[in-house]
């Protein structure tokens, strides 16, 4: 069973490694062959266990693993038809001795079919089905050898399951309760409307912070059910660029011809579809820095050829061969010009650290200039819907402004207080605000673990290789 185009235990096994397990250890009971088949998938290293008495329980598919994790001080132990998104098991991974990841606030369904967990001070008094506790596990562990001797005592009085082994085990070791994150997510599948659910907890967690308004409301509720519908066909996400970039030239070139509702009908297709590259690549691990890069210059080159095509919608009559040259030199120029200025540009990003986007830059991004436009030149109105375009681009560098100030004042300002440092010994003067330590605050967007919000240069998007699937993956 797939999810999102992946299977089930594969998905699995990639959530393990992105939470940081480097060896995976999977059991396989019932059509054992190609459950292993489907989880070596994932690539790496897989190693498979076949549970001779899968059909007892849950501990007793654990058990048959016992061999394979001999000298391992701990291990991360979840169940393969739970899909969990990319924030919920870092924590539980570093819990750093026998832990169980709990839904404090579950929904009624997984309330009433989960097995309930009651928690005194942190810690796990106890499992089961018919607890008054509000609270479940999800089925995601960390657990240690001593939980295969916990499992040889239940047996003997004929408990088989992962609870009673994990109950047992909690008698003499303290195993502590790791609350779900609030931004994380997770969904046991066991029937088809389980699936449907996963489904849709998984498509919503493929938008991204930097969204715009239009994106939000508009373009991420189609183009995250155009990438799951098309999921399953495992189409490049390269080929997915290439296609929206076609689909926004033929607006650029609808509109050199005056076809107003043509040209702006398509120029918001190719605002919705411009999701589906980084929506895939996200939803199946294939993310590159190439890919970004290729999205990027792409979307660069429609921009500049939708601007060329309202252009020539103003000229008076152009020629057919004088539209398509005019096209073909933006379509050629534009993204090189934009590699060339790339990096300067950057000093106009907004850090995610300032908290909510002002307002004028949120105007800026792509998707609302884009449906600006579109929305516009259905009325037959060229002038109107260029100038409100351009109004809406250039307010924003203008709101970026003091962004652009700050960062270029803290990068003048450290090499100056460092030679400024190295000065002072030798009693040279130097002014008592070169001496001080600069304030505290958040670092410049392009260190490590502070992407910026790329709605000037990339307009909104992030670069796929920085977004981690937002719950698929971390970065």
């Amino acid at each position: 069973m797939q999810l999102g185009g992946i299977p089930l235990v594969e998905r699995a096994v990639r959530t393990l490694r992105d939470a940081g397990i480097d060896r995976v250890v999977v059991v396989v009971g019932y059509q054992g062959d190609q459950v292993a088949a489907a989880a070596r998938l994932a690539g790496g290293a897989v190693n498979v266990v076949h549970a001779e008495r899968w059909e007892d329980g849950n501990a007793a598919s654990l058990a048959a693993a016992e061999p394979l994790l001999a000298g391992e001080p701990s291990f991360l132990l979840v169940c393969g038809d739970h899909a969990f998104s990319s924030t919920s098991l870092p924590a539980l991974a570093d819990a750093g001795g026998p832990a169980v990841l709990v839904d404090q606030s579950p929904t009624p369904d997984a309330w009433s079919e989960g097995t309930r967990v009651s928690i005194e001070d942190g810690r796990v008094s106890g499992f089961g089905k018919s607890l008054p506790d509000p609270a479940i596990d999800c089925g995601a562990f960390v657990l240690d050898a001593r939980v295969f001797a916990a499992y040889r005592l239940t047996s003997a009085g004929g408990d088989h399951s992962l609870a009673g082994a994990v109950t047992r085990l909690g008698v003499s070791v303290p195993i502590r309760a790791v609350p779900l994150p609030p931004d994380a997510w997770w969904q046991d599948i066991d029937t088809p409307d389980d699936l449907c659910l996963a489904r849709t907890r998984l498509r919503q967690s493929l938008a991204k912070r930097s969204d715009g308004p239009v994106s939000r409301w508009l373009n991420r509720p189609i183009s995250t059910r155009i990438s799951m519908a098309i999921s399953p066909a495992r189409i490049p996400p390269g080929a997915l660029s290439l296609f929206t970039a076609l689909v926004g030239l033929w607006a650029a070139w609808s509109l050199s011809a005056s076809r107003a509702v043509v040209g702006g009908i398509f120029v918001q297709a190719a605002s919705v579809l411009d999701g589906l590259d980084g929506e895939t690549a996200r939803l199946q691990w294939r993310t590159s820095k190439r890919g970004a890069l290729l999205d990027d210059l792409l979307d660069r080159m429609v921009d500049a050829a939708i601007v060329a095509g309202m252009g020539l919608w103003l000229w008076d009559d152009p020629s057919r061969l004088f539209r398509t040259l005019i096209l073909a030199m933006t379509v050629a120029a534009w993204p090189l010009i934009h590699l060339a200025v790339r990096k300067p540009f950057q000093v106009f990003e907004v850090p995610h650290t300032t908290g909510r986007r002002p307002l004028l830059v949120i105007l800026g991004s792509r998707d609302v200039r884009l449906a600006l436009l579109a929305a516009i030149s259905l009325f037959d109105q060229p002038w109107l819907a260029l100038a409100a375009g351009t109004a809406a681009y250039c307010l924003s560098v203008l709101r970026r402004v003091p962004f652009m100030l700050a960062r270029l004042r803290r990068g003048v300002a450290r090499p100056v207080r460092a030679l400024a440092v190295r000065l002072h010994p030798l009693g040279l003067f130097v002014p008592s605000f070169l001496r001080r330590r600069p304030p505290m605050g958040p670092p410049a967007p392009h260190q490590v673990g502070q992407a910026a919000d790329r709605d000037l240069g990339e307009v909104g998007e992030e670069p796929e290789h920085q977004h981690g699937g937002d719950g698929l993956r971390s970065p």
